[in-house]
């Protein structure tokens, strides 16, 4: 089944405002070919779709291409209220005026993005980004559609739930990450629902699966739910990065970057993301979170 839809709101960044979804460059469910189109393969309510997307539309295969293809405007940021952000610093509004085009994508879709986000815990990126490709790419179904080489959409809950505990090995995720994502896929029907539910409901209830706390709740629903307060706590760089990006100190800790976004409250995932966009960062001045030897666990 393939279907289009024209984006008619103006111009859309496309990589400003869906990059936030790819883990890491060889991500199987999500492509951006030289065209300048992106690809991405998802697992729907109503089964496996794939959608390439441009500027001008985009096109759907699979039994689930109709469900992306209905929910475009959201995933692109046309539900997203950019209007009620408001900046208090000069560096965040410099960015504001320069990227106008920053919209909070949402995908509606929550196993999607809190996997990937429970394998992000306490490893490396790249750690994690080796993982989701090569469960996905073993365990998940090829894109449907003409998609580029290698695109997978992810595994169903019962897939999930089914791989043996030595391929979470080989794949280099711990006993307690792949607990928490065994309890999460048990009770998938439930958390889906915390996409139609306003962002602190929904943190609460993904809270309640033990391994899913704070940051793997709000990385989540800033992507399935496009909720522009969900600040990330909790993360080993980010306070870091605010807190030298709006006054120029290193060793500002998790309270220190809430109390610097205090101005922000409502839209401080919104502000963050511009804060990332300076790209001014504090130099390193300690090494890099080692690499997890699993064997050793």
């Amino acid at each position: 089944m393939a279907g289009r839809f024209i984006v008619r709101s103006g111009p859309v960044d496309l990589a400003l405002v869906l990059g936030v979804l790819r883990r890491g460059p060889w991500d199987p469910t999500y492509r951006m070919t030289p065209d300048g189109a992106v690809w991405r393969a998802s697992l729907t309510p109503e089964g496996p779709g794939t959608l390439r997307i441009t500027a001008d539309g985009a096109e759907g295969w699979g039994p689930g291409a109709d469900w992306l293809l209905d929910r475009l405007p959201a995933l692109l940021g046309e539900l997203d209220d950019p209007s009620a952000f408001v900046p208090r610093h000069r560096l965040v509004a410099d960015v504001h005026r320069r990227r106008p085009q920053l919209r909070l994508c949402r995908t509606g879709l929550v196993l999607e993005s809190l996997i990937p986000s429970v394998l992000e815990q306490k490893v490396t990126v790249d750690e994690a980004y080796r993982a989701w490709r090569l469960l996905l790419r073993k365990f998940g179904a090829p894109a449907p559609g003409p998609a580029p080489a290698h695109m997978h959409v992810m595994p169903d809950p019962r897939t999930w739930a089914l791989i043996p505990s030595w391929e979470w090995h080989r794949a280099g995720v711990d006993n307690k990450r792949a607990s928490t994502i065994l309890r999460a896929v048990r009770v998938a029907r439930r958390l889906e629902e915390a996409a139609t539910m306003p962002p602190a409901e929904a943190a609460r209830r993904l809270e309640l699966i033990p391994g899913i706390g704070p940051w793997t709740s709000a990385e989540t629903l800033q992507r399935a739910v496009g909720a522009p307060d969900a600040v990330t706590v909790g993360d080993l760089h980010l306070p870091g990065i605010v807190g030298y990006a709006l006054t120029g100190r290193r060793g500002v800790d998790d309270d220190g970057m809430l109390e610097l976004l205090e101005p922000y409250a409502g839209q401080r995932h919104r502000a963050v993301r511009l804060i990332l966009l300076t790209g001014r960062v504090p130099g390193r001045r300690v090494p890099k979170m080692p690499r997890t030897d699993i064997a050793r666990l």
